[in-house]
């Protein structure tokens, strides 16, 4: 017991060493931008950035592609010149973002149990009943009487409401013909960083003749929606209280 409270003592010291060090670099930093606005991003190749792998989805049989002797018409065109909608590496769309959630549930579960146990002797060790005299041993053995119940309750309300547009570009090109986008959006007012990242899969047939498509077409989508700046800075709870909350077990 003792050895597991020092292991636990040692583990608790490296942690808060560790997130120590790391928050005083972040404060370092933090520090060095006093009284400047938050810089933005450089504009840089999405496939290029650490951690970027290519999508990798099912994809059907290939099938030999047919043209009709003649024709200036292409399939899923919407233009009878050119499609202007975005169809290779490279190409812009527009993504219109709205998202309008609302959730409420609202659960409760009940449970009860009472149990009785009672076993009695009324003759032992000759004990007498016409007599009424009393047994060496009490006339009861066992007396046992249990009961438990509970009541849980639980409710969640959420509504979530998110309307905006971003371009993406395509970066990638998946075999059956779907397109894989990503967009990224910076916005900085006064001290404040806006931030909105949308990525997924589109098909080609779900882009419109504006050359736009709805957040809600978009396959495996990725839609991220913050910032940080000084306003978000004061919101977020200190190093301190983050880890504490962690690491206490009340």
């Amino acid at each position: 017991m003792y050895a597991s409270s020092i292991r636990r003592l040692a583990l608790t010291s490296t942690m808060l060493t560790v997130v120590s060090l790391a928050g005083g670099c972040s404060s370092i930093d933090r520090l060095s931008q006093i009284g400047e606005q938050p810089k933005l991003s450089a504009i840089e190749n999405p496939t290029a950035q650490p951690g970027y792998k290519p999508v990798q989805m099912p994809m059907p049989k290939p099938e030999a592609v047919s043209y009709n002797a003649n024709s200036l018409w292409r399939n899923g065109s919407r233009s009878f010149f050119k499609d202007q909608r975005a169809h290779q590496i490279g190409d812009l769309l527009t993504v219109t973002v709205n998202i309008t959630d609302q959730a409420n549930f609202a659960n409760e579960t009940q449970r009860s149990r009472s149990d009785t146990d009672d076993s009695g002797i009324t003759a032992f060790l000759g004990s007498n009943l016409l007599t009424g005299k009393t047994t060496a041993l009490p006339g009861r053995l066992l007396t046992a009487d249990a009961s438990s119940s509970y009541d849980g309750k639980g409710s969640i309300q959420r509504q979530e409401s998110l309307t905006t547009n971003i371009a993406a570009v395509v970066t990638q090109l998946l075999p059956n013909g779907n397109m894989v986008v990503e967009g990224k959006q910076e916005i900085r007012v006064n001290f404040e960083m806006r931030e909105l990242i949308v990525a997924g899969i589109v098909r080609p047939e779900d882009i419109q003749s504006d050359n736009t498509i709805d957040s809600s077409k978009i396959a495996q989508a990725r839609i991220a929606y913050g910032g940080h700046g000084q306003i978000t800075d004061i919101q977020q709870p200190r190093y301190g209280s983050q880890v504490m909350d962690i690491l206490l077990p009340f």
